[in-house]
């Protein structure tokens, strides 16, 4: 189907792209310009910000509370922004979003950026606060079963990478993995997926721009052959979390997440992929207001409900 015309018409309001170099800071500030006011966001039971004491340092979390209970579910959530923008006042809203649909409370994970932090600081943060989180079970109420860990874009990269390191140190107590339009293979050569072709200009990311978005990254110390930084390239998928990898019609990164699932169904791993049809990249983040992408999160509740 052609792209969802109320994303259309979005893009199509957008100024074209300057051409000057990247500024991080100033492209910080204008998402937090964004940043609704606190009484307008999705209302929860609670929301608390904490900070996680962590062998790598202090992180900022902030934990959603969807409604009053004995007992929750965790998810830990990654957000994305090109490993270099995103916070967890930009991503409130999917967290408020993700804490309802599910009944988990989420723990957001304010991790360190690029290019101030180099790589791997903020792979290592959010791997220490999913341990935090299971560490910390009695204080966050958890209920010792289910223990999700969840990302958007360059936060689906961090999912995958924490998987695979939670498995390779033989921390095993992560469930499920939740991946929305992830960025899985740090490796931009067109040819590589058809998708990096068929979507590459006019549905908002930009194939052409991958690389340096992505740069802040890269040239922090994160290698793109690194199985850790290009989650695809791992030789074994297989005793990695079930996962659920929702990807857009129109995002260049489409092939990449979906291929991402195909080699853990291959592998032996439980992997369902639900791809949005008229969908862009960032959908989940950009446009759950409308009501057919709004159904990610649900998908998401269902996916994490479900008997293995």
């Amino acid at each position: 189907m052609p792209l969802h015309p109320e994303i259309a018409k979005v893009l199509a309001s957008l100024p074209a792209p300057a051409g000057e170099p990247l500024d991080p800071t100033a492209m910080r500030a204008a998402e937090e310009a964004q940043v609704p006011p606190v009484e307008e966001r999705l209302p929860l039971h609670a929301v608390e910000n904490l900070t996680a004491s962590t062998p790598v340092g202090d992180v900022p979390v902030r934990v959603y509370t969807p409604r009053d209970s004995a007992a929750y579910g965790l998810m830990v959530y990654f957000h994305g922004g090109a490993f270099m923008l995103g916070s967890l006042d930009t991503h409130d809203h999917l967290a408020r979003s993700l804490a309802k649909a599910t009944g988990l409370k989420v723990v957001s994970v304010g991790y360190r950026l690029a290019p101030e932090a180099a790589y791997p600081a903020g792979l290592e943060d959010c791997y220490e606060a999913v341990r935090w989180a299971a560490e910390n079970g009695e204080s966050l109420q958890w209920d010792g079963r289910t223990l999700a860990i969840a990302g958007d874009s360059s936060g689906g990269t961090f999912v995958a990478a924490v998987a695979a390191m939670a498995h390779d140190e033989g921390f095993e107590r992560i469930t499920h993995q939740v991946m929305f339009y992830p960025s899985l293979d740090q490796d931009f050569d067109v040819d590589r997926y058809p998708s990096l072709r068929e979507n590459a200009e006019g549905y908002g990311l930009e194939t052409a721009l991958l690389k340096p978005f992505n740069a802040f990254y890269l040239d922090s110390g994160a290698d793109p052959a690194d199985p850790l930084v290009s989650p695809i390239k791992r030789e074994h998928l297989s005793g990695l979390p079930r996962a659920l990898v929702i990807t857009a019609e129109y995002d260049p990164l489409r092939d990449e997440g979906e291929r991402y699932a195909e080699r853990l169904r291959e592998d032996g791993v439980e992997a369902t992929v639900s791809r949005y049809a008229g969908a862009n990249h960032g959908f989940v983040s950009n446009f759950s207001w409308i009501p057919e992408f709004h159904r990610a999160f649900d998908e998401t509740a269902d996916f994490l409900r479900r008997e293995p």
